[in-house]
């Protein structure tokens, strides 16, 4: 995108010289995020489980982007993140929480345990690590922004998937009580609400893949699609930008008006 606002800026800058650390940064809508930040200037720590394709994205961003592999259920790691962010980038202006795991579509009395603990390690867990990590950076620099990819489960839950449901609650609760709190803090926090979409999750999300079961999911999506990472990428641009100053506690539906 090029061009410039109402004040003259240049558009293409929105996050110049911001650092943004983006958990499961390797696909789906937290590469789309990667991409999107470094397009507006940032310099961007992808950080995902998969290294490989993490160290894929940086090298695609270019200069300004690095990889970190990290398990976001440990908080030692966690810690590692942050060092490896500072160390080459001197600051963290944005943590985005986007890193995301589910069990597959079926009977909630048939999730095993390990598969419930590891999906509250990683969408719960994870922003209290998170949280811990970078808020006293944060603070020491005058401000933030927490960034978390919550779900339209959260808000109006599809049969089937109860447990993550239920983790996507609890973050979009937990952002709410984290943005009152760190308000003084000026550090801003919100979660985006995103529909299905074309991402590694979405064939759990459906229980298999078929076009018979892909119809009925998009029958439930007004607007008729699923969502992209680009669809996410953009709402997640404007949460961690200096355009939504005022705004912080949002759980914003990007949905196709799914959740109507």
């Amino acid at each position: 995108m090029t061009g410039f606002d109402s004040k003259g800026r240049n558009v293409a800058d929105r996050l110049k010289d911001k650092v943004a650390i983006i958990t499961g940064g390797a696909a789906g809508f937290g590469e789309g995020m990667a991409r999107r930040f470094a397009e507006e200037g940032a310099k961007i720590v992808v950080a995902d489980l998969n290294a490989r394709e993490a160290e894929r994205v940086a090298s695609e961003i270019g200069n300004g982007a690095i990889a970190v592999t990290t398990d976001v259920s440990q908080r030692v790691e966690f810690d590692e993140l942050v060092y490896a962010a500072k160390s080459a980038f001197g600051r963290i202006d944005i943590m985005v929480n986007n890193a995301g795991y589910t069990h597959r579509n079926g009977d909630l009395v048939d999730v095993e345990e390990d598969v419930f603990d590891l999906i509250t390690a990683v969408n719960m867990k994870a922003i209290y690590h998170a949280a811990r990590a970078v808020v006293p950076i944060m603070e020491r620099q005058g401000g933030g922004s927490i960034l978390t990819t919550a779900s339209t489960a959260g808000l109006r839950p599809r049969p089937g998937l109860t447990w993550y449901n239920a983790s996507k609650g609890w973050a979009i609760t937990a952002t709410k009580s984290m943005a009152v709190e760190l308000a003084p803090k000026n550090i801003r926090v919100n979660c985006l609400c995103p529909v299905a979409g074309e991402t590694g999750m979405l064939e759990k999300f459906m229980g298999k893949d078929t076009p018979e079961i892909r119809e009925k999911f998009k029958a439930s999506i007004p607007l008729g699609r699923f969502s992209t990472p680009l669809d996410i990428a953009n709402a997640a641009l404007f949460l961690v930008s200096d355009e939504a100053s005022l705004i912080t506690g949002v759980a914003m539906e990007v949905d196709g008006g799914r959740c109507i």
